[in-house]
């Protein structure tokens, strides 16, 4: 018969850390500043940040991200370049969305998924386009559930 306690503690496992107490008054800080509920919460959270990135640099892992760009919208031809772009890469780009600043600046928030080499590339491409003030790809471990299944895996 399992208990609640049994079954709590199947959800989490337990690891000892040891830092030197400099670094340890530093994450208490962190913690309190942040609003985090422990350190246990601080720490899961860097090292999920550090999975992806680890992730991200292996180059073929599948990942769900965000690209944020940054740009002057009065660059002619900017926004169109950047719309092409996404529709090159339709299987990636899952969804945008754009806001007006000001007048001239807009920021673009595009939902990504497939490798990660790839999307990297992808933000490349658009970061690099004349008019973009700045962009950054961030990418999480994780996966968004397919929209559809493909045609030859489909029941009929």
């Amino acid at each position: 018969m399992t208990t609640k306690q049994d079954k709590v503690s199947t959800l989490v496992s337990r690891i000892s850390v040891s830092l030197p107490p400099d670094l340890l008054a530093e994450l208490d800080s962190m913690v309190e500043s942040r609003g985090y509920g422990s350190r246990s919460q601080a720490i899961g959270e860097m090292v999920n940040y550090q999975l992806a990135e680890h992730k991200h640099s292996l180059g073929n892992e599948v990942m769900a991200g965000t690209l944020t760009v940054l740009y002057n919208r009065a660059t002619r031809g900017l926004q169109g370049r950047l719309a092409d772009i996404q529709y090159q890469h339709i299987a990636e780009v899952i969804s945008s969305l754009h806001v007006h600043l000001s007048e001239d600046q807009m920021l673009e928030v595009i939902l990504v998924q497939g490798p990660a080499i790839k999307l990297q590339a992808i933000a490349n491409e658009m970061i690099a386009q004349r008019g973009v003030i700045t962009g950054r790809l961030q990418l999480l471990a994780a996966v968004i559930p397919p929209l559809h299944a493909p045609a030859s895996e489909s029941k009929e």
